[in-house]
């Protein structure tokens, strides 16, 4: 039984093939949505909402080519850079503004009561028969 020697090239072409499918599968599709990321962070300007890479939601007031000032509440301005940035929101983000009827909404809601932990507790001891110690020991 001679081989023809075509067995030699199976492995290296099957080997070649899977690491095309992962580069087009895997890395490609990576390296595009970290260009386009990188196009928002350079694109980012003022008056824009961006989230941080922290979480922190903000609005972008002043910038130049390595930084942002963000507004992250009324009067209240942190520096970032622009790489802290993790996406741009869009404008047509639904306003989470609370409407002024708010407290109508949980009206209907059962009001909590408030019960000190440690008064619940010696009335369960005293229900169940146990008495306190006076050896300055705790139960």
């Amino acid at each position: 039984m001679e081989g023809d020697g075509s067995g030699g090239l199976v492995m290296p072409l099957i080997l070649i093939a899977m690491l095309a499918a992962m580069y087009f599968l895997v890395m490609r599709p990576n390296n595009k949505r970290r260009r386009e990321m990188q196009e928002k962070q350079r694109n980012a300007s003022s008056g824009q909402t961006i989230v941080t890479i922290g979480g922190l939601h903000a609005t972008i007031i002043d910038s130049d080519d390595t930084t942002v000032t963000l507004e992250v509440s009324p009067g209240v301005m942190c520096v970032y850079e622009r790489g802290a940035i993790a996406r741009v929101l869009e404008d047509d983000v639904e306003d989470t503004t609370v409407p002024d009827n708010a407290a109508e909404l949980t009206e209907d809601q059962p009001e909590l009561k408030h019960t000190d932990e440690k008064s619940d507790s010696k009335d369960a001891d005293e229900a169940a028969g146990n008495k306190p110690r006076n050896d300055g020991t705790q139960n």
